[in-house]
């Protein structure tokens, strides 16, 4: 029964589960981030190849 009204570890637990739902949006952003990234440079490098055209 007591076991029921202690609430120490609570609000550590949901620390942790805010932490990973940020790390986990962070890291989906990062590599959305990083593939507009590759498809300007690649974009970039063919219209620099094709100035010579």
């Amino acid at each position: 029964m007591s076991l029921r009204r202690d609430e120490r570890g609570l609000s550590t637990v949901e620390y942790i589960i805010i932490l990973v739902l940020i790390a986990v949006i962070a890291i989906v952003a990062w590599k959305q981030f990083g593939e507009a990234v590759e498809y300007h440079v690649r974009d970039s490098t063919t219209q620099i190849n094709h100035l010579g055209d």
